[in-house]
């Protein structure tokens, strides 16, 4: 099992609908965006790429026996100060980069990386590593844009208790460069935790941590990163010959102030934009996504001791810990984990099915059909996707067993139910609660198409959507250049139908303008993770590149954390042909 999936540039935007087609002024997408479009994941994958969030529960399985509250955002708070301290010690501070630095905006930049989490870390970790190496003779110009204020990573998912769920080793840096100064363990000895962290005896440190680490890491490109920018759209130059020169277009999120730079490379690290269920009422304060769990419930679960009521939606790890943590931070609390899976299953973390997060298995898995990709992404969906760690699934059965035995069997009496095989039918918002109708449906059929059963009416305070990311939001960013890519004859688009394809995507453009036939073009990318814009169009040297949305040409670990040190070497090897690996 690997960790959380990517989330940056507009991660906490929430999206709502699992909707397929994706509707523009200049044409229409159709929901071939593999596993984000039309689809909603119980689980969240590596705050923010279709898969789930994925925790070790240590000890207490994530819960914080008697904590009020507040005490989740003073967690968090601790973290996000850790750039100054480190919980108990002084911290070093981060050197910035002699190698990455600050140019006028009215440069041509070399890259301009869009979202600024792990995937564009490590890309800048790598650049810093090949220059430093003299692999990389010449300073590229380069600039970041994120929509967040500062770094964070899940910032919303970072329970008392939770650990990684992938080695330390799988860092920054390690995979690619063990000599690196961006290593976990180099971290740990500039703020002099190295031997007492041997003490602990694992390679899973605990979460809250990790996200420190990221931290440090990214403080050293604090000059090459503006924050409090939302990304609006990447268009091409118009001149004469091959296009060399992208526009990408900002908005300051603080004053509006749009800002536009020119670039010839982009890459687009927009990470997974959550996803609520179509049936609840999206814009309600009172329906959240898991990924503002730590920062929301607080403000409006204010009072440790009331008897608030709250409902979990999803059967994946987020769904699990967040149904069992907020027993703990409120004692007389009544939860429901509302799931359409029958059983909490199990994560598959064995050794070799473990392999399919190795970086070597990209190499294995791209050259292949995208019918044979398909089959090992579903075969392989049990590391990742609406999967328990079994410590917590032991957890949970222990408390419903023992409310079984204080309480009698029937359930509707518990304080907490896990309620298998349901679904959401209907919802209210009644300002001051929710609202919400669930029933019991057959298996393979959508509510509206097959008789209910077992109907319930529950009133909540909160609803937590554990319901898993879109990943779609670099096709808006890209409208303007979808005329570069190749068209598609009669044929192949018939090819398309019934039968969509989860590696590509389809775009419509008008080209010969208003009330002209559209054009059917598709949105590729290579293995080095470059647009297969149609030959010639694009000079050599200029491009655009796509990370965490590319799990159905580059398996699982395209959304998570395992291989991101190669592939920000890759990145840079393909980019500016740096021999960084």
């Amino acid at each position: 099992m690997d960790d959380l999936p990517e989330a940056t540039n507009g991660s906490f935007g929430v999206t709502s609908g699992t909707n397929g087609t994706h509707n523009t002024s200049n044409g229409v997408l159709n929901g071939i965006n593999g596993h984000a479009n039309g689809s909603v994941s119980d689980s969240t994958s590596s705050a923010l790429n279709g898969s789930a969030p994925i925790f070790e529960i240590n000890g207490t399985n994530g819960t914080s026996n008697g904590h009020p509250a507040p005490q989740l955002v003073v967690e968090h708070t601790s973290v996000q100060q850790a750039l100054e301290t480190n919980g108990t010690g002084v911290r070093s501070h981060a050197r910035k980069s002699q190698y990455l630095k600050p140019t006028s905006t009215d440069s041509v930049y070399d890259l301009v990386c869009i979202g600024f989490g792990p995937a564009s870390l490590a890309i800048a970790v790598a650049l810093h590593d090949a220059m430093e190496a003299g692999t990389l003779a010449v300073a590229p110009k380069i600039l970041f844009i994120e929509k967040q204020s500062g770094f964070a990573w899940h910032a919303g998912m970072l329970l008392p208790g939770a650990k990684m769920q992938i080695s330390f080793i799988k860092d920054m840096a390690s995979l690619r460069d063990p000599r690196s100064n961006f290593t976990f363990l180099n971290y740990l000895h500039k703020n002099d935790r190295l031997v007492e962290f041997i003490n602990l005896d694992t390679f899973l440190p605990a979460r809250v941590e990790y996200e420190d680490y990221l931290r440090w890491c990214a403080s050293h490109f604090d000059d090459v990163v503006r924050y409090q920018s939302e990304v609006l759209s990447v268009s091409p130059v118009q001149e004469t010959g091959p296009l060399k020169i992208f526009t990408v277009t900002s908005r300051d999120t603080a004053t509006g102030v749009t800002t536009s730079y020119q670039t010839k490379n982009v890459v687009l690290a927009v990470g997974g934009q959550p996803s609520i269920p179509k049936l609840l009422p999206a814009k309600s304060p009172r329906v959240i996504h898991s990924s503002q769990y730590s920062q929301i419930t607080p403000k409006l679960l204010s009072n440790p001791s009331a008897p608030y009521r709250v409902a979990v939606v999803g059967a994946g790890q987020s769904a699990a810990e967040i149904f069992n943590n907020v027993q703990s931070l409120y004692p007389n609390s009544k939860t429901w984990l509302i799931m359409r899976s029958e059983f909490l299953k199990p994560s598959d973390d064995s050794p070799f099915v473990n392999s399919i997060f190795n970086p070597s298995f990209t190499d294995y898995i791209y050259p292949k059909s995208s019918t044979y990709r398909a089959s090992i992404l579903r075969d392989a969906r049990a590391t990742n996707y609406g999967v328990v760690r079994l410590e917590l699934i032991e957890h949970l059965y222990e408390k419903m067993y023992h409310q079984r035995r204080t309480l009698g069997a029937n359930e509707k009496q518990w304080p907490h139910r896990i309620m298998p095989g349901r679904s959401l039918v209907s919802a209210q918002d009644n300002g001051d609660e929710l609202s919400v109708k669930v029933a019991n449906f057959p298996p393979g059929e959508e509510v509206e198409d097959g008789p209910l059963f077992e109907e319930e009416d529950l009133d909540v305070d909160l609803i937590v959507c554990a319901t898993g990311y879109q990943r779609g939001a670099h096709l808006d960013m890209l409208k303007d250049t979808w005329s570069l890519l190749p068209k598609l004859s009669e044929d192949e688009v018939s090819r398309l139908s019934p039968h969509v394809s989860k590696d590509r995507w389809i775009v419509e453009t008008a080209d010969g303008g208003k009330g002209s036939p559209a054009a059917t073009r598709v949105l590729e990318v290579n293995r080095n993770y470059g647009v297969r814009f149609t030959p010639g169009v694009v000079a050599p040297g200029s491009g655009v590149w796509l990370q965490g949305c590319c799990e159905g040409t580059h398996g699982l670990s395209d959304t998570l954390l395992s291989v991101l040190s190669v592939r920000g070497g890759e990145m840079v090897e393909s980019i500016f042909g740096a021999g960084s690996r």
